[in-house]
């Protein structure tokens, strides 16, 4: 499957695959997580609901996607990290698709309806936070003009699709994490000088896998 634009069904047939159902899961997912990751993979039924979106656009006619950098308030566990745009479900969000799409676009000021929804990835929990996390994939055709919302997002990540299939993107780095403690050797996917790693990036995985299939 060729993740570029010049594989004019490539959305389709990710899209078809999400609308069956047909996803790798957590098999996929775990690849890039690291050793705790691989502890907590049920969700309690305390975990809080969440939903992130996965938005592919065409720059130059190649396939990117849609990344944040958040901001770093004190206490926020999640400071800093590079992640999809999205957060925790409202009570006035009507599906977790809703509030994927209202948090994208709070956050960096994606029209809602410009953005078609192709599909829902495996869920993944968050054990730091406590995050039961829907991960939405859509698509809009035309770049965004994109609107930070300041006080959460520190800058816009625009990765193109295709690095993520190089031979050299991934990495293993030591990571610090907001208590102190240091994991040794996390899976990071680098693409165009930007690390993604964590929950962010074993949601790439298994959308990468839906690529490779």
């Amino acid at each position: 499957m060729d993740p570029t634009l010049e594989g004019a069904d490539f959305l389709e047939r990710i899209r078809r695959r999400l609308r069956r159902g047909d996803l790798p899961g957590y098999a996929a997912q775990e690849i890039m997580g690291h050793a705790l990751r691989k502890v907590h993979t049920e969700a309690p039924p305390t975990a809080r609901p969440a939903s992130v979106l996965a938005l592919f656009y065409p720059v130059q006619q190649r396939l990117h996607l849609l990344f944040i950098q958040r901001t770093s308030p004190p206490g926020d566990r999640h400071g800093g990290q590079v992640s999809f745009p999205g957060g925790a479900a409202h009570p006035e969000d009507d599906s977790p698709a809703a509030t994927a799409l209202r948090e994208t676009h709070e956050e960096v000021g994606v029209d809602p309806a410009r953005v078609q929804l192709l599909g829902e990835l495996t869920p993944l929990y968050i054990p730091v936070s406590n995050y039961l996390v829907n991960p939405f994939v859509a698509y809009t055709p035309t770049r965004p003009d994109f609107v930070l919302q300041t006080s959460e997002v520190e800058r816009v990540l625009e990765l193109p699709f295709d690095g993520f299939f190089a031979d050299d993107a991934v990495d293993y780095r030591n990571k610090k994490l907001f208590n102190g403690l240091v994991l040794e050797q996390v899976p990071h996917w680098v693409v165009a000088g930007e690390a993604v790693w964590g929950a962010t990036a074993m949601m790439v995985g298994e959308l990468v896998e839906m690529g490779r299939g």
